[in-house]
């Protein structure tokens, strides 16, 4: 079986301070952190880092962290080491006739490393394959406080407190995250979940009918859902808020946009993007950032925070910005 690691460094200010980091790069995806860390460190000589433990399984989702709680999640194998290939190759090939796994859910304790509780979330065979440099567990948790949510694609979306009790789950079928080109490539999907007041938020763009949806966090219902015209995308959205309201932002190829966070409504729409997005939409300076970063010709979008409608790139809108 194929162990990870989890290591973790000395925070110099904000280890002590107990900051959160609620979320995929952390508060609103800002990958900012509140005073310093540690800037050099090794393990062995341990130096600057405060605990190593091994985590079963193969995922490319981050941690996150609640008060003196950590939360991964991770997928493994039954049938031993799984193969994990990296590098620079051009072989789109997915890892074919893999046995079943188990999905999990861990939390440990932020300051010793122990194990306080694992969770699995489902077993079986990968109802979608994936590409030879990823995993069956690549979206990253979310943590209000109070809850985790945990985002397996085919697999679902479950919650749990922080005691580790599941408190709902659901199903959204099979989302196949493969090369529009060539649609038999799944690559495996990857958006992770966000939690927004009393919502939790999933971007699923895939092959077949795309969407975006805003569930109950506290019983995992269906409060609105969009349809999205666009090809899979790996990206996860993010939240706006303005004094109109707060919108959630996705990434996309076809399909860049807000939307209402309240109602589902689009608000404006952008097209011309890279056609394999992965970057989390950006906001500063009441402007939304967004970049595709796939090919050589992908663009950078600024958009204003009161855009609304369709927008062309360059910066022609209909009706207007």
């Amino acid at each position: 079986m194929r162990m990870v690691w989890l290591a973790v460094w000395i925070f110099l200010s904000a280890a002590a301070h107990g900051q959160n980091w609620p979320g995929f790069r952390g508060h609103r995806a800002d990958g900012i952190g509140n005073g310093r860390t540690a800037t050099t460190w090794s393990i062995d000589p341990r130096r600057n880092v405060l605990f190593k433990v091994a985590v079963p399984g193969l995922a490319h989702s981050s941690p996150v962290i609640w008060g003196d709680r950590i939360f991964l999640t991770t997928a493994v194998s039954s049938g031993g080491d799984p193969k994990l290939r990296v590098g620079l190759y051009g072989d789109i090939t997915p890892v074919e006739n893999e046995p079943p796994q188990s999905w999990r859910v861990l939390a440990y304790d932020r300051g010793s490393g122990k194990l306080l509780w694992e969770q699995v979330a489902h077993e079986g065979v990968p109802k979608t394959k994936r590409h030879p440099k990823s995993t069956h567990a690549n979206p990253t948790p979310a943590t209000d406080g109070q809850r985790v949510v945990a985002f397996f694609g085919s697999q679902g979306l479950y919650c749990y407190d922080l005691s580790g009790k599941l408190l709902w789950k659901r199903s959204f079928g099979v989302l196949d995250s493969g090369f529009f080109q060539a649609p038999d490539a799944q690559w495996g999907f990857a958006s992770s979940p966000i939690l927004y007041d009393d919502r939790v938020i999933v971007q699923a763009d895939v092959l077949g009918e795309s969407f975006l949806e805003a569930l109950s966090v506290e019983d995992g219902r269906t409060i609105w859902r969009t349809k999205r015209s666009d090809v899979p995308t790996w990206s996860t959205p993010n939240v706006l808020e303005t004094a109109d309201g707060a919108q959630i932002l996705v990434n996309g190829w076809k399909h860049i946009g807000g939307y209402d966070a309240r109602t589902g409504q689009e608000l404006w729409k952008l097209e011309g993007g890279g056609d394999i997005p992965v970057p989390t939409p950006q906001v500063a300076h009441d402007l939304i950032f967004i970049t595709n970063a796939h090919g050589s010709g992908s663009p950078i979008f600024a958009v204003r925070a009161g855009a609304r409608g369709s927008i062309a790139p360059g910066g022609q809108t209909a009706p207007s910005v």
